[in-house]
């Protein structure tokens, strides 16, 4: 079942977060935050939204970033989730293709050998702690 995503209205947001509507106005002009807006023009904020403004209060409030700081901020914290995106796209093809050699590697070998299992470095952390502990 596909959850239904959930919208507030200015008022709404401004009450739960203590602040001032005009605040998230000013959030909007300075293009810190995004909400949609209806065919009446009636702001709506999404959970996505109230994560951000979270942020923004955390970087205002409790760091004393001005907004000129707060923007740059959230465009460098923005960069850094796109190039980790990046970054995670990258990985998986490497992975891919590595396994696509290894395959091939395996398929062709003269004899042929049984793909080892991994073992986890945790468990071979127990096991030689059990051995030292025997010796003991």
């Amino acid at each position: 079942m596909k959850k239904r995503k959930a919208y507030y209205t200015i008022g709404v947001v401004a009450k739960m977060y203590n602040i001032h509507p005009q605040t998230l106005r000013l959030y909007e002009r300075e293009g810190l935050l995004k909400p949609s807006r209806t065919e009446g023009n009636t702001r709506l904020y999404t959970d996505e939204d109230l994560e951000r403004l979270e942020f923004i209060l955390f970087l205002t409030r409790e760091l004393g970033v001005n907004l000129a700081g707060v923007d740059i901020i959230l465009n460098l914290k923005e960069q850094i989730e796109e190039m980790q995106r990046q970054i995670d796209q990258l990985m998986d093809f490497i992975q891919n293709e590595l396994s696509k050699l290894q395959g091939e590697a395996y398929q062709k070998a003269i004899v042929k050998v049984p793909k080892t299992k991994v073992v986890k470095v945790e468990e071979v952390l127990i096991a030689k702690q059990k051995e030292k502990d025997e010796e003991k």
